[in-house]
This record gives C-alpha cells, sequence and structure tokens, in this order.
C-alpha cells in the first residue's frame, strides 16, 4: 500500500527504480527494465559517458585479462572484437553500441554525482541526493558503482610533499609528456603490469617498487582473423560455441583454486618458465619469483612485462615504500630513488566500496560502518536493514577464474525477480532477514577457508583487514547462477508476505 502523508495523499517516489553507475552493471540492469516495460526508471552516471571502470581507466595498455567473447553479455554478442583479449577503448565501444542497440539514451543522465542514498521509512523508498542536482525518490535503488571504482591510494608518508608530477593509474595525466623522465611506479598488480611496459618504451628511465612479485602466465592473445568474424557474423552459433568453450575452460579453474590446490602446481611451472624465457638474469629471476602459491592472489596475464623488466632503463626494486620527499621516492631500506614522476599502480579499494553516509538504511543504519568487519550481502546483492537496496558487484561475487559480466548478469536476474515479486504481492518493502544473511556469509567464509585464496600464504585485496576475504564467490559460477535465478520470498521478511492491497 502507498505511503501517506500525515495529513494529505498517498506520496508516490519520482521513479520506481533508480540505477547508480552506468558500466556493465548499470547498463544491463538498465536494458532488462526496459524489456521488461511496465516501471519508470533512470540511469545515473557521475562521469560525462557511460562505460564505468572503462570510461575512467584510459592508462596507456588499458585491457581485460577475460577473452573478448566471454566478456560480453550473453545477450548481445560481438561479432567484431578484433583480439581474443580486448583493450579497454574496444569494450567501452562495445558499451556504447549495446546502448544504442537498446535504445537505453533517454533514461541516461550523465554528470550526475549521488552523495547519498537514505531510505525514507514512513514514505518506505529511498531518497536519493546528488552533488548540484535536486533530490529523487526511487521505490527501489540499484547501486552498480562496480567493486574496483574507487581508487586505493596508500597510506604513504609524505605522498602530498612530492615536488613531482604523481597521479594513479586510473586518473591516468594523459598530458604529462613521459619522454625523458624519470618515472617510479609504485605497485606491480594487474594496471601496473598493463602500463610499465608502455613506461618503458617512452620514459628515460623507470624504478618500480615491488612488494611482493606477482605470478604471471603467459596471454594467449592474437588477432581474430576475417574468417572469424564471417563466420561470427553469419553463423551466430559459431561464437555461442566459441564463448562456451572459454566459459568451460575458466570454469575447471575452480576445481584448483577451491577444490585440489595441489594441481596448481602445473601452473606454477607454466608460469615459471614463461619468466624464464624472458629473464635472462639470475638476480633478476630471483626478485620476480614469488614466494607464495600461485592462485593466492590475482593470476596476472602478459607478453610484454617481463621483457620491459629486462630493458637496461627498468630496474626493479624488491621493497615496499617508506615514504615520499620532494624529490622522490625513499624505500623501505631507507633507499632514496629521485624520480620525475611517481605512478601509483595500487589498485582499488574493494574493501571499503562506500564512504560513511553514503548509504543510511533503516533506523539510521550506515551501511559503511557496519562493515567496518568486511563487507558483507546475501547473495552478494541484498543486505539486511536496507530494503529496495539491490548491488550489483558486491560483496562475494568477485571471481578468480571467469567472467563477472556471467555474475552480473545473473545477479540482474534476480534483481528482476526480486522487483517481480514486489509488483505481483503489492508490497512496497522488501527486506532480507538478518539471520538468512548470517548464515549465508557464515557458508561462504566457511567454503572460502580451505581455498587457495584463504590460504596460499600472501596478502591480497581479496581479503579485509580483518583477515576475512570479503571479495570471491568461493564455488562454480553455474551454481551461483542456480541460486540467484529468482528469489525465494522466505529469505525476507515475514510482514510482507501475503500483502494483496493495491497501491
Amino acid at each position: 500500500m502507498a505511503a501517506q502523508a500525515k495529513d494529505g495523499p498517498p506520496i508516490s517516489p519520482d521513479l520506481d527504480v533508480l540505477i547508480v553507475g552506468a558500466g556493465f552493471g548499470g547498463l544491463c540492469a538498465a536494458i532488462r527494465l526496459k524489456q521488461r516495460g511496465g516501471l519508470s526508471f533512470a540511469v545515473v552516471e557521475k562521469e560525462i559517458d557511460l562505460g564505468g571502470t572503462w570510461w575512467v581507466n584510459r592508462y596507456p595498455g588499458c585491457g581485460c585479462d577475460v577473452a573478448s567473447h566471454l566478456y560480453s553479455y550473453s545477450f548481445a554478442l560481438n561479432p567484431d572484437w578484433s583480439r581474443s583479449f580486448s583493450g579497454s577503448e574496444e569494450i567501452w565501444r562495445y558499451l556504447k553500441d549495446c546502448a544504442a542497440r537498446y535504445e537505453l539514451e533517454p533514461f541516461l543522465r550523465f554528470n550526475t554525482e549521488v552523495t547519498a542514498v537514505r531510505w525514507h521509512a514512513e514514505r518506505e523508498h529511498w531518497q536519493v541526493d546528488f552533488a548540484d542536482k535536486p533530490t529523487l525518490t526511487a521505490r527501489s535503488v540499484i547501486l552498480a558503482t562496480g567493486a574496483l571504482s574507487r581508487p586505493a591510494v596508500p597510506d604513504i608518508d609524505g605522498l602530498d610533499s612530492f615536488a613531482g608530477r604523481l597521479f594513479h593509474s586510473q586518473q591516468w595525466d594523459h598530458d604529462y609528456a613521459l619522454d625523458g623522465k624519470h618515472v617510479a611506479v609504485i605497485g606491480t598488480g594487474a594496471s601496473a603490469i598493463q602500463f610499465i611496459p608502455h613506461l618503458a618504451k617512452r620514459a628515460r628511465k623507470v624504478t618500480v617498487f615491488q612488494r611482493s612479485p606477482p605470478w604471471i602466465l603467459p596471454k594467449p592473445d592474437r588477432r581474430i582473423s576475417r574468417l572469424e568474424h564471417w563466420l561470427f557474423t553469419r553463423v551466430p552459433f559459431m561464437q555461442r560455441m566459441a564463448r562456451a568453450l572459454v566459459y568451460s575452460t575458466n570454469e575447471l579453474r575452480a576445481i584448483a583454486f577451491i577444490y585440489r590446490p595441489a594441481l596448481l602446481k602445473l601452473f606454477e611451472r607454466v608460469a615459471l618458465r614463461h619468466m624464464n624465457r624472458s629473464i635472462e638474469s639470475p638476480k633478476l629471476r630471483h626478485l620476480l619469483t614469488p614466494d607464495y602459491r600461485i592462485g593466492c592472489k590475482r593470476v596476472l596475464i602478459s607478453n610484454d612485462y617481463y621483457p620491459a623488466l629486462a630493458q637496461d632503463n627498468v630496474r626493479v626494486v624488491p621493497q615496499p615504500v617508506r615514504a615520499l620527499d620532494a624529490t622522490g621516492v625513499i624505500a623501505a631500506d631507507g633507499t632514496h630513488t629521485p624520480c620525475d614522476a611517481v605512478v601509483l599502480g595500487t589498485g582499488f579499494n574493494v574493501s571499503a566500496p562506500f564512504d560513511p553516509g553514503f548509504v543510511i538504511g533503516e533506523q539510521g543504519r550506515d551501511l559503511a560502518r557496519e562493515w567496518t568487519d568486511g563487507p558483507e550481502a546475501y547473495l552478494g546483492t541484498v543486505v539486511a536493514g536496507y530494503p529496495n537496496l539491490y548491488m550489483l558487484a558486491g560483496p562475494n561475487t568477485a571471481l578468480g577464474h571467469n567472467s563477472m559480466i556471467y555474475m552480473i548478469e545473473s545477479q540482474v536476474n534476480y534483481v528482476m525477480s526480486a522487483i517481480d515479486l514486489m509488483e505481483r504481492a503489492h508490497l512496497e518493502r522488501l527486506a532480507v532477514c538478518e539471520d538468512v544473511q548470517r548464515r549465508y556469509n557464515a557458508a561462504v567464509q566457511k567454503e572460502l577457508a580451505g581455498s587457495v585464496w584463504n590460504t596460499g600464504g600472501c596478502r591480497s585485496w581479496y581479503r579485509h583487514p580483518s583477515g576475512k576475504n570479503v571479495a570471491l564467490w568461493p564455488d562454480f559460477t553455474w551454481r551461483f547462477r542456480k541460486r540467484t535465478k529468482q528469489v525465494n520470498p522466505d529469505d525476507f521478511e515475514r510482514a510482507i508476505h501475503g500483502s494483496e492491497s493495491s497501491r
């Protein structure tokens, strides 16, 4: 039943659904809502264009480590991928094409930054505040802000005192001339191994500060032939077969990561052979050999990272950074490295996706403060105490072995099922039970306990400082798809069941 003002008529929200973020998740939800029909919705995006991570990450060499045929919507395959692993520009163009194909333009609002979403208990809908636009209200909110959307800036002494140019890889300074410069790189994660080879080609000198070396496998990348393009265009089933093959191959990795970590020794041999082919120096090989089991951290793929490190103008410092001063970087052992620029390849803040005050639920509950021991949700999508709120790429939905787009589509299926339940049963609020969420997360952590991600002997962005793995789904992705096919009304507060009254 619609909420009513104390002395007036029922107050309806401005929108049935508001989607925050116009990346893969937000666009997928928008497409499904448009296809469903019958509901008012909008997509708000703080940037000037759509694309999410593929719009904001424009550093040299930026690309995807999931094969192109799989890193796309299942309902919108692209027969025109140029390579088996696409770069950021091509992925962004794919998303632009999807938005045009499904005619999403009327629903997209750019330059619209959300500053807070607050549950209005009396009216039973969400109030959404913006940086410089009027407040909106919505019955349901889908947070599609992405797990890798907040750059992690390390807490290093003197970071603000550096007199040269300093920027994070996500905020790459394309106006800064690298030629002839000495550039220091902090971090050797997924972004860093992509942009370091490009720095090595242009900068006079590159110094890489490596806290711990990553495991790197060869990247099976190649140009897609004209014949393949012809087949994929004229016989779409061929591309679906190619996609199914990539998916199945990736899915098999879960056996090693989760159930049989001993099998990962085979991957380690491949990775070491890959390194030895590019690195001749025994000293450098030693610096680049990880001392933890492969898979404990994100396994990376690259064909040009090791050759770049072997160049004469590149030096690897196998130590964390202690501090910066006006002229350079100070390593943990006190060694000072003068430089002209510092690039932070330090990844993203997965453990704290929201600031305090950004999501306020029932009875003033602050989601960021509730997550001080690590983010937690039911099926990575709904959180107890926050009715009609849905997250895409939420806690424990990231993968170490397959495509996040598959997970996002699964979550959107779940969200659509929840919205359908609300409409069908004439519900104003849908809130998952606290005990359902608690039991689910206990089971997730139990499953993760024996995986390589929790027992590999390393620190990674998968794990919150509390020690809890807050990022990864600990099973085959098809099992997640099965669990999110539709909502179970028994998972939600009993007070909402059986209401047949109309709004």
